[in-house]
């Protein structure tokens, strides 16, 4: 009896990571494609469409991404979904680091465009949530 109440806790608690996770990921994209559209509008750009652990966290994103956006997105999902910290603190205030040389600065450049452009359009919600 007590062993199924546990077995049910660690479910709750796994699922409620995979909500975690399935959140950053959003965020992150929502991100990326901000940046994308209003930095890369020359670019082609197509669906994002992956398969496996990403794409599972993936699958309720559409967002359209030029080639180093998308590569970037990727890079980052797969960094989030492979993060051994419970809980994940914000990457700025995470003592390790995970993304690769050149991508953590574009992904400072993306979330420092892209907070700032949520906050001229009104979104300051969106802003704050990545912010703090």
């Amino acid at each position: 009896m007590i062993g199924c109440s546990s077995n049910s806790r660690v479910k709750r608690n796994r699922s409620r990571t995979e909500k975690s996770i399935e959140k950053d990921i959003e965020t992150l994209a929502r991100f990326i494609q901000i940046f994308c559209a209003s930095n890369h509008s020359d670019k082609v750009k197509s669906l994002v469409q992956v398969k496996g652990k990403t794409g599972e966290f993936l699958k309720h994103v559409s967002v359209s991404l030029c080639a180093d956006c998308r590569r970037l997105l990727l890079h980052g999902a797969g960094k989030r979904i492979t993060c051994p910290l419970d809980p994940k603190p914000r990457c700025k205030r995470c003592p390790t680091y995970c993304y690769r040389d050149g991508y953590r600065e574009r992904i400072r450049e993306v979330m420092r465009f892209s907070g700032a452009y949520l906050m001229r359009r009104g979104r300051v919600d969106l802003a704050i949530k990545y912010f703090f």
